[in-house]
């Protein structure tokens, strides 16, 4: 259940990248090139990611995989927390940006719980 779940999560937020992609351009610093095409690459490998670890072929790669995405993506959401960020030209309040935060380590435990630590179901 809880990989379904995280299946789910990552195919919609990476689905999300290409509907929305705003936010996601919105925290990514300045310094760095190619903010479109830097949402579009982390919105596919989240889509990739998401459907990778609900099949027991592909769970552990693709469990390293969005590892590696959140520890990769975890400076734009510092970035954003200490230099805010404007939504539709409105500013996001600063709260709900240190919030995601500790987030990120949350959806981290969650991702090696699920692909690593979980039983696989009886056949």
């Amino acid at each position: 259940m809880s990989r379904a779940l995280l299946g789910i999560f990552f195919i919609a937020t990476g689905a999300n990248h290409f509907v929305s992609p705003a936010p996601y351009l919105a925290i990514i610093p300045p310094s760095l090139p190619w903010p479109g095409v830097l949402v579009a690459l982390t919105g596919l490998a989240e889509i990739a990611g998401g459907s990778g670890v609900v099949f027991a072929r592909t769970r552990k790669v693709a469990a390293l995989g969005l590892i590696a995405l959140l520890i990769a993506v975890f400076p734009a959401n510092i970035y954003a927390a200490l230099y805010g960020m404007q939504l539709s030209g409105r500013p996001v309040a600063s709260w709900i940006l240190w919030l995601r935060l500790p987030l990120q380590p949350l959806l981290i435990w969650w991702v090696y719980n699920a692909c690593w630590k979980a039983r696989e179901l009886p056949r």
